[in-house]
């Protein structure tokens, strides 16, 4: 009775139109994508309910395991190159006293470029011809020209680059606005000590910012499981399927094929994966982030 004479009840009145709309938004394409993933339907004909048929149907689809491996091959070149670059500018960045406002604009003016615009600049750059930008670059050392886009064994590392290049400059961001967190007093304990740029970044900055840089690092890396727009418009998956990721392999299900119930099918595993991942994730390095 408190709880009503208080106006309670009239809260949750309040409340409860904006939690309908955003369970409705939110919640409602999930729920409608779990369905689907056990329909067989391509948005015209009526759905037909088939089980557990479309996940065995992407299972046992013999360009799955290409894919899978390409996509993990991306997650690893990402982490492993693009990781560093964001948190190596913003350390960069934050020793710099009179220019860092310049440094700032030029990293983060990627972010500012439509990805579809920077795809096709950079498309131009990989040229696999001599008259290329990086294959002229190169020439004038004697290396080269290189196929790029066009090689098996190059088409993903290059695809890396670019991306590292169009999402170094955001992250960076995230990491100077915690780095001003970091007390000074630190600093200059550390510099009294005489410990030089390079031993402060290692015993103050980076332990002072590990909750920020975990956090990243599972952002990033279920950023990396999904990609779709750098294959999609640089090599369309190839060549011979060298850069065909699970995100690529849905859309041909869905737009090619016109098989939307086994590209639910496939989501709906992905997204599993990606849950069970995270939650790998926070157990191993929950320790980690709190010491």
């Amino acid at each position: 009775m408190t709880w009503y004479r208080s106006g309670g009840l009239s809260s949750v009145f309040f409340v409860l139109p904006l939690l309908l709309i955003f369970l409705y938004f939110s919640w409602g394409p999930i729920v409608r994508g779990l369905v689907l993933s056990f329909q067989k339907n391509n948005l015209v004909a009526p759905a037909e309910w088939v089980g557990w048929a479309n996940f065995s149907y992407v299972l046992t689809d013999p360009q799955l395991p290409q894919a899978a491996l390409n996509t993990l091959y991306f997650a690893f070149l990402a982490l492993l190159f693009g990781f560093p670059v964001p948190l190596f500018l913003a350390v960069f960045v934050s020793e710099l006293r009179r220019t860092g406002w310049l440094y700032n604009v030029l990293s983060y003016l990627p972010a500012v470029v439509p990805p579809v615009a920077a795809i096709l600049l950079w498309k131009f750059f990989y040229d696999p011809s001599g008259a290329g930008v990086f294959n002229a670059i190169l020439g004038w050392f004697g290396i080269g020209p290189f196929a790029w886009l066009n090689s098996q064994s190059l088409a993903m590392p290059a695809i890396v680059l670019e991306a590292t290049w169009a999402g170094a400059g955001a992250t960076s961001i995230i990491y100077l606005a915690a780095l001003t967190g970091v007390r000074t007093e630190l600093y200059e304990a550390a510099e009294l000590d005489g410990s030089g740029i390079w031993s402060r970044v290692w015993h103050v900055t980076l332990p002072q910012i590990r909750g920020i840089i975990l956090i990243m690092m599972l952002l990033q890396l279920i950023g990396t499981f999904q990609v779709f727009t750098e294959p999609f418009l640089f090599t369309g998956g190839g060549p011979n399927d060298a850069t065909t990721t699970i995100l690529l392999l849905i859309y041909r299900y869905a737009f090619i094929n016109g098989d939307f119930g086994a590209a639910t099918a496939l989501s709906v595993l992905l997204a599993g994966v990606l849950c069970a991942l995270s939650i790998v994730y926070h157990f191993v390095t929950r320790r980690w982030s709190t010491t």
